[in-house]
C-alpha cells in the first residue's frame, strides 16, 4: 500500500527519511519530552522504534509520519496512528499519538496535525473508531484529546499491561473517537 503523504496550513507529514533517525533520538532523548513514558531512549532504542514504525506504515498503510513545518523542513515531531500492540479490554484498536519536540510545543502544531491524521484515519483510511491514551499526570495531551473531539470514559481506564505492577506510570486513561461521531463534528465541512 502506498505511503499517504498529508498537508495542513502551517505542517507536511511525510515519509520517514534516513537523515530524520538523528532529530528523532534527539526527541527520544529528552528528558522533558519523555516526562510521562518510563524513559528515555538511547540512540539504538529509538532507531529501532524508527523501523518499527515505518515496517508498522508498510504493513498497514498508516502510521507515524514524520512531522515538519512547511517554512522550514526537518523533524519536528512525528505524529500518527499505529494498532495497538498489546492485549486490553478495547483491542483490537488503532491509537492516535504524537511527541514534538520542546521548541514547537504550545503553537498548535500537535492539534493541526492531529486533525490531519483524524481526517485520513475516518475520510481515507475508513477506521471505525481511533484511541487516544496517556498517563493521569499528561494533562497537555488530555487537553489535546478532548480538542480533537476525543471522550472519556473512565470506566474504560485501565492499566497498561507492558508496565509491571506499582510502576507510576501504570495507570492511563483512554479517549474515544468514532467515525460517525467525527462525521457528526465535521459535516459542515
Amino acid at each position: 500500500m502506498a505511503w499517504i503523504e498529508l498537508h495542513s496550513e502551517r505542517l507536511l507529514l511525510r515519509t520517514w527519511r534516513a537523515e530524520d533517525l538523528r532529530g528523532f533520538a534527539a526527541l527520544n532523548g529528552d528528558p522533558q519530552v519523555m516526562r510521562h513514558f518510563p524513559s528515555v531512549l538511547s540512540r539504538a532504542q529509538s532507531d529501532a522504534m524508527a523501523r518499527r514504525m515505518q515496517a508498522h506504515f508498510a504493513e498497514h498503510g498508516f502510521g507515524y509520519w514524520v512531522l515538519e513545518r512547511r517554512d522550514q523542513p526537518g523533524l519536528i515531531g512525528v505524529l500518527g496512528l499505529q494498532r495497538v500492540n498489546f492485549e486490553a479490554a478495547f483491542t483490537p484498536a488503532v491509537e492516535i499519538g504524537w511527541r514534538l519536540q520542546q521548541a514547537h510545543w504550545r503553537q498548535g502544531y500537535a492539534l493541526e496535525a492531529a486533525a490531519a491524521v483524524l481526517a485520513c484515519a475516518f475520510a481515507q483510511v475508513q477506521l471505525p473508531e481511533v484511541l487516544a491514551f496517556t498517563v493521569p499526570s499528561n494533562l497537555p495531551s488530555q487537553a489535546l484529546m478532548q480538542r480533537l473531539g476525543m471522550q472519556r470514559n473512565p470506566h474504560d481506564d485501565f492499566d497498561h499491561p507492558l508496565l509491571p505492577e506499582g510502576h507510576p506510570l501504570r495507570r492511563h486513561l483512554l479517549y474515544r473517537l468514532s467515525r460517525d461521531s467525527w462525521l457528526e463534528q465535521h459535516h459542515d465541512g
